[in-house]
């Protein structure tokens, strides 16, 4: 058996990577609204609090479980219920983060059709060509964003996203980070 696992090969390829985690659609969609609703710095001494206090020692206690288990969310919390005699109690609860992930990656998925499909827009200069007119640059998104509109765009997003995982950790994940996170910022 080969226990060499892949892994990140930097730090900052980590830390790209888990930034892009971090940045959700909430932070990139609502945040700017309710920082201009609620009076900006009054939003975001209370937002940059709870970040420090909540997520920080939240993505630290998830990596510490991680490590002194050895495994993924089910295994580490049926060890940890194991202790107190009902390991498959721990193991029905560690699903709850893969359902979460599995729901994001949902969303995500749709996201990235979307930006997909602008990029290309904009690359063949079909976007250019749209000019300032909301009403057409709206009727685009709104064609994409139906039921029936993105699925050649949402299929394009997956298979680019297998791509990368299929690569694996340091040169799918890692280096997809280390040109994507950039060019968000």
């Amino acid at each position: 058996m080969n226990s060499k696992k892949d892994k990140f090969t930097s730090r900052w390829g980590f830390i790209l990577a888990c930034i892009g985690s971090a940045v959700g659609m909430g932070n990139i969609w609502r945040f700017p609204v309710l920082v201009s609703t609620y009076g900006g710095l009054t939003f975001i001494i209370p937002y940059l609090i709870f970040v420090v206090l909540i997520a920080n020692s939240g993505v630290m206690e998830e990596f510490a479980l991680g490590r002194a288990a050895g495994t993924g969310p089910v295994g580490a919390f049926g060890m940890c219920t194991e202790m107190r005699g009902n390991r498959k109690a721990g193991e029905l609860i560690g699903f709850l983060p893969i359902l979460g992930a599995m729901g994001l990656a949902i969303g995500y998925t749709c996201v990235f059709a979307w930006i997909t499909k602008y990029l290309y827009l904009a690359i063949s200069g079909k976007m250019f060509a749209m000019g300032q007119d909301m009403d057409i640059i709206g009727g685009t998104f709104g064609s994409t964003a139906s039921a029936f509109g993105a699925n050649v765009w949402i299929i394009i997003a997956i298979v680019l996203t297998l791509i990368i995982l299929i690569m694996g950790v340091a040169k799918g994940i890692e280096r997809a980070n280390k040109i994507m996170m950039p060019i968000l910022f």
